[in-house]
């Protein structure tokens, strides 16, 4: 079971990782005209649509883009890590 978890967590820390990656990009005002940039776009939008209805009253941009994929990545890193932790206890 070891192994399984070690992949739920690493799959979650790369969801987390490109969603924190799409914010440090969106805050440079990265062109989404570059294929790599897109990409991390599109996944992270993705990743993030849970979340993107829960911050609508967030009228500034960068704010809402930082709530919009921050706490999903914090959830996919707390979640992948916390299932990871559990089973290594039992």
């Amino acid at each position: 079971m070891s192994g399984l978890t070690r992949l739920i967590a690493l799959a979650a820390n790369l969801a987390a990782l490109i969603l924190v990656a799409w914010i440090v990009l969106y805050l440079f005002d990265a062109s989404t005209g570059n294929s790599v940039v897109h990409w991390f776009q599109q996944a992270a939008d993705w990743l993030a649509t849970w979340s993107r209805s829960l911050f609508d009253g967030v009228h500034n941009n960068k704010l809402h883009a930082l709530l919009v994929f921050g706490i999903p990545a914090l959830v996919y890193a707390a979640v992948g890590n916390g299932i990871h932790q559990t089973a290594n206890r039992a």
